[in-house]
């Protein structure tokens, strides 16, 4: 694998189009969609380091933290008991860190293959971009299977950063009035397992703030929270950027992943004196939590052999 951050980034390269719309992902480095650039507007976080080779062990703010990747089978490191024995799961999971297979490409569709090391678990992904009317729409087509002789915990969890900036504002469905808190930096909305009010949410100090406006990075709001279990149209959630005209909404299927998981960044990470992301990331998953230790009964084993299949769009619409 080359040395150089710019010919790693390069080097096998897809990029799928459609007129003034354009993905580039990375199969080398995860299978990470690096790139989604929409009427000359990119609308991913970008890289807050060089991009680089991953290890099996190294934690995810090592890396360049940035655009979008998958969250299989965990978000954060832990330690699982399965049939086969304990199973260590680093941080944010196995497959940010390791090499995609591509298995079929076009000029508007890609095909990728990636298996996980701490679980017998593989990851099929189809991305396809298309043009509407009312601008593009981006569908990921997603497959696990349990590729080995036992059945294995896991759950999965998108993690599409989109860069966010000041007047920008979040929507979710209007039914949506509460979400759970599991992290808040400075503990700004109170501790883990608070349940906060959206959009409009307390403060620990007494004060009150807007969730869905965008703040400028010098807040250092750090946030990640949970809706509870998702109805059938309670099955998206949006971002509208009114400077560069484009609104993104993401659709997801609540009878397949059921929980939607919000990580707010304006600034609050990582907690260093380099560049920070700011960002909103929405994480459709199949359980509402970070840590598979944690599974309980939010989502079954996966028989050997068995396989589980799920949407997840992305339509990019001007304003």
């Amino acid at each position: 694998m080359a040395d150089s951050s710019t010919d790693l980034a390069a080097k096998e390269n897809v990029v799928i189009q459609a007129g003034e719309c354009s993905v580039t992902i990375l199969p080398l480095l995860g299978g990470k969609i690096a790139s989604i650039v929409a009427k000359g507007h990119e609308l991913l976080q970008a890289p807050l380091a060089p991009y680089a080779p991953r290890t099996q062990t190294m934690d995810f703010i090592e890396s360049d933290a940035s655009g979008w990747d998958e969250c299989l089978p965990s978000v954060v490191a832990c330690t699982v008991q399965t049939a086969a024995g304990p199973a260590s799961i680093p941080d944010h999971g196995d497959l940010w860190r390791v090499p995609w297979q591509l298995v079929t490409c076009s000029a508007f569709c890609a095909t990728f293959r990636a298996q996980c090391f701490s679980l017998p678990l593989e990851l099929q992904r189809t991305t396809t971009l298309f043009a509407t009317h009312q601008g593009w729409s981006l569908r990921a087509d997603y497959t696990v299977t349990n590729t080995g002789t036992h059945p294995v915990p896991w759950f999965w969890a998108a993690h599409p950063s989109f860069a966010a900036e000041p007047g920008d504002v979040i929507f979710l469905p209007d039914s949506i009035r509460r979400l759970r808190l599991t992290v808040s930096n400075r503990n700004r909305l109170g501790l883990a397992g608070t349940q906060v009010a959206w959009p409009v949410a307390a403060l620990a100090d007494g004060g009150q703030t807007d969730l869905s406006l965008a703040e400028p990075p010098e807040s250092a709001i750090g946030e990640k929270l949970f809706t509870d279990h998702l109805g059938p149209e309670e099955n998206w959630c949006m971002l509208e950027r009114p400077r560069i005209g484009l609104r993104i909404r993401v659709r997801f299927s609540p009878a397949a992943t059921p929980y939607l998981g919000l990580w707010i960044c304006h600034g609050g990470w990582p907690d260093w004196a380099g560049p920070r992301q700011a960002c909103v990331t929405f994480e459709p998953t199949t359980a509402p939590i970070d840590s598979l230790a944690d599974i309980a009964d939010w989502s079954p084993e996966l028989a050997p052999g068995q396989s589980v299949s799920w949407p997840m769009i992305v339509e990019i619409e001007s304003i």
